[in-house]
């Protein structure tokens, strides 16, 4: 697996309980990390509201998948 050139930055985010268990039980669904879905909602969100560049397909990319 290729690494991401971005660097991480981390921090801290109080969670209900609730909404804690739903989010683990979603990742899990999905196989991903508690972690893995929350940078997964994020990022979604970020594209659907245009926060977000698009990622552009390499040449590679588009012969691979039409």
């Amino acid at each position: 697996m290729a690494k991401k050139t971005s660097q991480t930055k981390t921090f801290i985010l109080r969670v209900d309980s609730e909404t804690m268990s739903a989010l683990e039980a979603w990742a899990a669904d999905e196989f991903r990390s508690t972690n893995g879905q929350l940078q997964w909602i994020i990022t979604e969100a970020l594209r659907k509201s245009g926060r977000l560049p698009k990622k552009r397909t390499t040449k590679t990319e588009e012969d691979e998948n039409p």
